[in-house]
């Protein structure tokens, strides 16, 4: 720990919660909006993977300018781009102007992420950095579950541009909680001038941190590209409403938070390649039995809807287990110079979440395994490179 007073936990989760939150809480209105902007479905859902483009540039950006400016300007200057991205949503008119707003959006908010996880990773070490990373993970798990149903009430009764209005106002409560109560931590004025070029080529040097990031990615690509899919796998094929959605979310999630605190038990008895390996080894079982069950198995759909439900369940407990430790490992070897090396490699692996969520609406084609199927074979990827490049370390 630095000499400077640390931040609190709560100010911690609420900054590294809400690009989650941004990021979710109006999926329960993509039918809504396809129909306003006059936009097919794949085209709205591209609003998500836009949405990482801008999120891994902003990452990039704002861990890089803070090890210059501090964490503390970084945090709110970021805050402030977030707000006008927010302000810019809302008054959209049309998907490509939409699609714009999301991307400054996002490069705003990806402040909360880069810079959160750069605190913790010069302010703590070892376990407790393990455990601090599994705790976090399972906000970052969950978050994303209270976008959805916070956003699908708020469409319901007022429509979906009252839930950019929503953001609108969350972008300045943060601001004012992040200038109020964030000190910096960090002296910047004993920061030395980083070259980038030695930081990148360290990473790509090291196979291991990059199938880290290969994973965190992939993780992360699949969570969300199960956010861009599901509303229209729930409220078009199975007919429920955008709130009845909402709390689905908070079903899945749970197996995320779940996943996370078994990671933490393990961690303390198991090195944490191998919980990363058993996270892997999960994931797998259970997008293979959600492609069994929506390929091969005819069932009513209240069965149907409730077994895609608990293989999901499943697939994200897997996720849950692995993530914290791929996040807490990644870098341990870059202390030196973690802001620039956070920010390089967020942008590696938040591209490929882009990817990946991109890859979801280019398949989207309205079916039932399009998803399970994708999924399966992203988690077959990941269970190979984790054995060869994790387990083995």
């Amino acid at each position: 720990m630095n000499k400077y007073t640390a931040p609190s936990l709560l100010l911690m989760i609420v900054l590294v919660a809400f690009p989650q939150i941004s990021e979710t809480i109006y999926t329960p209105s993509l039918p809504d909006i396809a129909v306003a902007l006059g936009a097919s479905n794949s085209s709205v859902q591209l609003t998500l993977s836009i949405y990482f483009i801008g999120f891994a540039l902003g990452v990039f950006c704002w861990g890089w300018l803070s090890d210059f400016i501090g964490r503390r300007p970084a945090m709110l200057g970021g805050l402030i781009v977030y707000g006008i991205g927010s302000l810019m949503c809302f008054y959209a008119e049309s998907i490509t102007f939409l699609l714009v707003s999301r991307f400054i959006q996002a490069f705003g908010a990806a402040t909360g992420s880069v810079i959160t996880q750069t605190i913790l990773r010069e302010s703590l070490s070892g376990s407790k950095r393990h455990a601090m990373f599994a705790q976090i993970s399972a906000v970052i798990a969950f978050t994303p579950a209270i976008g959805p149903l916070i956003g699908g009430w708020v469409d319901q009764a007022l429509g979906f541009k009252a839930v950019f209005c929503v953001l609108i106002i969350m972008s300045i409560l943060l601001f004012i909680y992040a200038y109020c109560k964030l000190p910096e931590t960090t002296n910047v004025s004993t920061r030395k001038r980083i070259a980038i070029y030695p930081v990148v080529k360290r990473i790509i040097s090291s196979p291991q941190v990059v199938v880290f990031g290969l994973v965190i990615g992939g993780i992360n690509g699949i969570l969300f590209s199960y956010y861009a899919e599901a509303p229209f796998i729930f409220i078009e094929h199975f007919h429920i409403s955008p709130g009845l959605y909402g709390f689905l979310g908070i079903v899945v999630a749970l197996a995320s938070i779940f996943g996370a605190m078994i990671s933490k038990k393990l961690v303390s008895i198991w090195q944490p390649e191998k919980i990363i390996h058993l996270g892997c080894c999960v994931m797998t079982i259970g997008s293979l039995l959600l492609t069994l069950v929506t390929t091969v198995a005819i069932l009513p759909n209240i069965v149907l809807m409730i077994s895609i439900l608990t293989f999901i369940f499943i697939l994200l407990l897997g996720a849950g287990i692995a993530l914290p430790n791929c996040l807490s490992l990644a870098l341990v070897n870059f202390q030196d110079v973690v802001g620039t090396a956070g920010a390089i490699f967020s942008l590696g692996y938040y591209l490929l979440v882009s990817l990946v969520t991109f890859g979801m609406s280019f398949l989207h084609n309205g079916s039932l395994y399009t998803m399970p199927l994708y999924f399966l074979i992203m988690s077959i990827i990941m269970w190979a490179l984790g054995k060869k490049y994790i387990l083995t370390s």
